[in-house]
């Protein structure tokens, strides 16, 4: 488990961030039961990776609690 993830009722929720050829970050995040997991990207673009990683941990935070993993 990533020092990010969080536990979120039967999944594993991590956010991932990377550096986007303009210099800004981007966000995504992983939403692991089990054996599988999904991965979303995001359109917002962040000024340090502290921010996407917040977005992406709230964002995939939400999706697991409103049950909003199509």
């Amino acid at each position: 488990m990533s020092l990010n993830s969080l536990a979120v009722g039967k999944y594993l929720v991590t956010p991932l961030t990377r550096v986007t050829p303009t210099g800004d970050y981007a966000a995504s995040v992983s939403i692991r039961r089990g054996m599988h997991d999904r991965v979303f990207r995001f359109i917002p673009r962040f000024d340090s990776p502290g921010l996407a990683m917040q977005y992406a941990l709230a964002q995939g935070r939400s999706m697991v609690l409103h049950n909003q993993l199509v």
